[in-house]
């Protein structure tokens, strides 16, 4: 039996220096608060996050909610329509929201100005900075040096963020806490200077920057009006048409206004105690906030059951020199996921730490968000973000039918409203539509680990079918029955955009079949469940789906010329790793083809996700030492830092599909899948010892 408490403690982070590339996050899944050394974001600059294509740069250290969004004002907003273009495709010309021509230099993506506004907005809003003021220490500005004596630890097991320094001889001791339950940031702070502890508030503008959520340069396009209230302070935020209120709440303290957004709040002594809460201008302002005592003993009270219940692995009898750092890993996402990606929304690929693609969720991704939230025994942190496709049911359905298909066509780069972004590959990407149906089922699986057929595998079924079944129905008639069979025809784009630039002439993409194909029968399964008729559509699609294209017994990622490009994801191995086995591949050709995937990539084009799904092929393949290999292969974009993200790039830090990949991985590794051996991921040669507990095997 794991000792659980000591397993995740042994993986705490702890800092004694600035590491620029690791701030340190705590959140609840809804509203997350990213930190430096001090525990407050008192020295941005020292977190830089590049910009990209030279637009302006931000800060590592941000303050975010899924709610929390901001748009530009526009005359008249423009219609999805004025990026609207036919393409030929066998049944007929067909409207895809496209970059008309691309033939503007008004942005790097390219496009007219409107297209530039719909791809821009609405985008993600930095909240608010709260940081250790100077008036603290005597000095007129803390910088990174003059910060000494750093002792910083992230208590995983309480939730707890506390932070030991030193700044101008005095000591100082901050604790960082987030409520469980609500938007709302916890601070204690302690000091031995002869000024009694302040904090400055900050409050910026939107940015339509690809990777920066903040502003700080126009203070005359927002207001912030603040108002006493019992025991604090409420701030209004007016942000074009946008409403935030910030409820500062610090019975022993005083806040005075230092400029049009900047606010200081100074406490008594040696201590200061508060707490901010955040929420959109439709909450309720009468709410209570709770005291930071209490907040900090909620926040220890959900972290501890987070780990007691659900999966959990170690490796610590291991040989294995690995080991210890893939156990690192593995505790770590688990905490970063929940922090940042079970939530009431999917997430952006950055989580609610700092913007990426403004702020915008891809839905490609969300398998990679969410999937190993139910394999990990924590389905209820994926229900929130699954929930979220009934609120754009109505426009996915409109698209399908615009386009001549049944059913609903989820769309790829989106905000809250589910509206597609304008761009030449994400709205033809397909693999994003089976998705809805792959994450019910493993809710589904999850209650039936205690006997089928109880109430609450029904309460599933019920609940999500008309998402399984509205998916199902345009997957069905997505497919194009030929002579050779049912076929993925142009225009689309697969999983691996490479092929992006020829998106009016790919076919039959390797993965996608495969997921086409086991999607379809998953959803009549779903139907057989329920006691309902059949769809026979729905069967003989998944039965009649052509198979890959291969070239000398290898998959190539799609059927047409050039069949593989060796850059970005290697895609074809997906269709029997992340999909379950199907009539579609032949596991001896996918096993040539990891082969040569192996014998030669352009890994620099890789991504995070793609060396768990290789571990997760390797694994199905009973090929265990090389689904290690892979987990752990020493590339760039498969780096984690010591606050435990997957770094891609110095624009994009944290990419957690790779933190949910590598845990979806583990589970398939260690829990197996239906009809396989048990534990089909480890070598069996003695150098790991693996002990896992709750975790479930996939489909």
């Amino acid at each position: 039996m794991i000792d659980r408490k000591a397993l995740v403690r042994r993986h705490n982070v702890t800092f004694n220096a600035v590491d620029p590339r690791s701030p340190l996050t705590v959140g609840n899944g809804n509203f997350a608060f990213t930190a430096d050394v001090t525990g407050l974001q008192t020295i941005p600059d020292a977190y830089p996050a590049p910009g990209r294509y030279g637009e302006p740069t931000g800060s590592l250290l941000g303050t975010q909610a899924t709610w929390g969004w901001h748009s530009s004002p526009v005359a008249v907003e423009p219609p999805l329509a004025v990026s609207v273009r036919n393409y030929p495709s066998p049944r007929g010309p067909v409207p895809y929201v496209d970059l008309a021509g691309k033939t503007s230099t008004t942005s790097r993506d390219g496009g007219s100005p409107d297209e530039t506004w719909l791809r821009n907005n609405p985008h993600r809003l930095m909240l608010g900075a709260v940081a250790l003021a100077p008036e603290s220490t005597g000095l007129e500005n803390i910088t990174a040096e003059d910060i000494t004596g750093i002792d910083q630890t992230l208590d995983l097991w309480q939730g707890l963020l506390t932070s030991n320094f030193t700044v101008a001889g005095a000591d100082f001791q901050v604790q960082t806490v987030v409520d469980p339950g609500a938007d709302v940031l916890a601070v204690s702070i302690r000091s031995t200077a002869a000024r009694p502890p302040a904090v400055r508030f900050s409050f910026p503008y939107g940015s339509e920057a690809w990777g920066n959520a903040a502003d700080w340069n126009q203070p005359d396009r927002h207001t912030s009006e603040v108002n006493p209230v019992p025991g604090g302070w409420e701030i209004r935020r007016f942000l074009d048409d946008g409403r935030f209120t910030a409820k500062i709440m610090a019975p022993h303290g005083t806040l005075t206004r230092q400029g049009p957004h900047e606010f200081l709040l100074a406490g008594t002594a040696d201590e200061l105690t508060f707490c901010v809460a955040f929420a959109p201008a439709c909450g309720s302002r009468n709410e209570a906030v709770a005291t930071y005592t209490r907040i900090r003993k909620a926040a220890a009270g959900h972290w501890q059951a987070h780990w007691l219940n659900g999966g959990m692995i170690e490796f610590s009898g291991s040989s294995d020199p690995r080991a210890g750092e893939l156990e690192r890993r593995v505790v770590l996402s688990q905490y970063l996921m929940a922090v940042n990606c079970s939530g009431s929304a999917p997430p952006q690929e950055t989580g609610l730490a700092i913007n990426s693609w403004r702020g915008r969720f891809h839905l490609e991704m969300h398998w990679w968000h969410g999937a190993h939230f139910p394999l990990w025994n924590r389905a209820h942190l994926l229900t929130g973000s699954l929930d979220w496709y009934f609120s754009i049911l109505d426009r996915a359905r409109e698209t399908a039918a615009s386009q001549g298909f049944a059913g609903v066509r989820w769309p790829k780069q989106v905000a809250q409203d589910g509206r597609e972004s304008p761009s030449d590959i994400g709205p033809f990407l397909i693999w994003q539509q089976p998705h809805p149906i792959y994450l019910a089922e493993l809710v589904w699986r999850g209650t039936q680990q205690h006997g089928p057929n109880n109430a609450a595998g029904a309460a599933v079924l019920e609940k999500y079918s008309s998402l399984v079944f509205e998916t199902a129905a345009f997957m069905a008639s997505f497919g194009l029955r030929t002579e050779n069979g049912v076929e993925l025809a142009p225009p689309l784009v697969p999983a691996q955009e490479s092929y992006g630039y020829m998106r009016g002439h790919v076919e039959n993409p390797t993965f996608e079949l495969a997921y086409w194909s086991w999607a379809l029968e998953t959803a009549q399964l779903w139907r057989r469940r329920m006691g309902l008729a059949e769809e026979p559509g729905w069967s003989e699609t998944s039965r009649d789906m052509v198979k890959p294209h291969s070239v000398d017994g290898v998959y190539s990622a799609i059927s047409v010329p050039p069949f593989t490009i060796r850059t970005d994801h290697p895609s074809m191995l997906a269709g029997f790793g992340v999909v379950p086995q199907t009539p579609v591949i032949d596991p001896a050709i996918m096993d040539a083809t990891l082969e040569d995937v192996l014998s030669g990539w352009d890994w620099e084009s890789t991504w995070g996700w793609d060396y768990p799904m290789i571990a997760m092929t390797a694994a199905r393949l009973n090929r265990p030492n090389d689904a290690v290999d892979a987990l752990m292969m020493e590339r760039g974009k498969n780096t984690y830092l010591a606050n435990g993200h997957n770094f891609q790039t110095d624009a994009l830090p944290f990419y957690l599909p790779g933190n949910g990949g590598l845990l979806a991985a583990v589970a398939l590794m260690a829990a197996g899948h239906d009809g396989g051996p048990a534990v089909p991921g480890f070598p069996r040669d003695g150098t790991w010892t693996v002990v896992a507990e709750d975790i479930l095997p996939l489909p």
